[in-house]
C-alpha cells in the first residue's frame, strides 16, 4: 500500500485568519492519524502565513506516525530540522514569496549544495526526500546528493489528466523507472486528488508515499475529513 501523509497547511491557514487557536492543529493532526492517515507533513515558510516553526515543535510531540517537514533549506529551516528532528524531511525549491510550490530542484546545478545539506541532516538520522521534475537527468542526478527518496512534483499530471491520462503520467512513468535503476525510494505530490489518485498509483512502479493537502481539505468539506482520509487508502492500496 502507498503511505498517505496528509498536509496540514491549510488547517493553520484557517486558524491563523482568526488569530486564535481554532481549529486546533494538534487536536486535527492527532484525529487525522486516528482516521487512518500514515504520516503528516507540514511546510513552514519564512513568512510563517499557515504552519508556523512553533507548530513543528508542537507537532514532533504529538504525532504517532511519522512527520515530514518540507520547505526550502534556508538556514532558519535548517536549525528548525536540526532541532526537531521529523522522520523525514523534504527539500523543496520554492521562492520566499510563493504561493505554493512550483518546480523541482536543478540537481545538476545544485547538487553541491544538496548534497552538503542533506549531508547535515543524515547525520542526524533523517530521511531526507528532493523535490524534482519528472525529468529522467534530474532523478539521476539527484542520487548524486546522497539523498535516500525523491518527490515527483505532480502539477502537470494533474493539469493534463483529465484531456489525456495516459499522456500525463507517461513522463513519471519513466521517472519512476529511473529512480528504480538509481536505488532512490519515491514519493509524489502536488494537486493529487480522489480523481487522479487512483490512475497514478496503478500506472507508477515503486511509489512509496504520497503526501496531499489542498485537494484533501476542500473535498473534506463536503465528504468529511474522516470520510476522505479512509476514501484515499482506499483508493492507494
Amino acid at each position: 500500500m502507498v503511505r498517505l501523509s496528509v498536509n496540514v497547511n491549510k488547517i493553520a491557514t484557517l486558524r491563523n485568519a482568526r488569530g486564535g487557536n481554532m481549529p486546533n492543529l494538534v487536536e486535527v493532526v492527532r484525529d487525522i492519524e486516528a482516521f487512518g492517515a500514515q504520516g503528516i507533513t507540514i511546510h513552514p515558510r519564512p513568512d510563517e502565513r499557515h504552519i508556523r516553526y512553533q507548530d513543528a515543535r508542537d507537532l514532533k510531540k504529538v504525532v504517532q506516525t511519522e512527520l515530514n517537514i518540507e520547505g526550502n533549506p534556508v538556514p532558519k529551516f535548517i536549525d528548525l530540522v536540526l532541532e526537531v528532528v521529523p522522520d523525514q524531511v523534504t527539500l523543496v525549491p520554492d521562492a520566499p514569496n510563493a504561493i505554493t510550490s512550483n518546480a523541482g530542484w536543478d540537481t545538476l546545478a545544485h547538487r553541491d549544495f544538496l548534497r552538503e545539506v542533506i549531508g547535515r541532516f543524515s547525520s542526524k538520522g533523517i530521511r531526507t526526500s528532493i523535490f524534482v521534475d519528472p525529468a529522467p537527468g534530474m532523478v539521476r542526478a539527484a542520487k548524486e546528493t546522497g539523498t535516500d527518496r525523491v518527490e515527483l512534483y505532480t502539477e502537470s499530471y494533474a493539469s493534463g489528466f483529465r484531456e489525456d491520462p495516459e499522456n500525463s503520467v507517461a513522463a513519471y512513468v519513466e521517472a519512476a523507472m529511473v529512480a528504480k535503476e538509481a536505488g532512490l525510494g519515491l514519493n509524489a505530490g502536488h494537486d493529487l486528488n480522489l480523481e487522479n489518485i487512483s490512475f497514478f498509483r496503478e500506472r507508477i512502479p515503486g511509489l512509496l508515499e504520497v503526501s496531499i493537502g489542498h485537494a484533501l481539505i476542500c473535498e473534506s468539506l463536503y465528504l468529511g475529513l474522516e470520510n476522505v482520509v479512509n476514501m484515499y487508502k482506499h483508493k492507494l492500496r
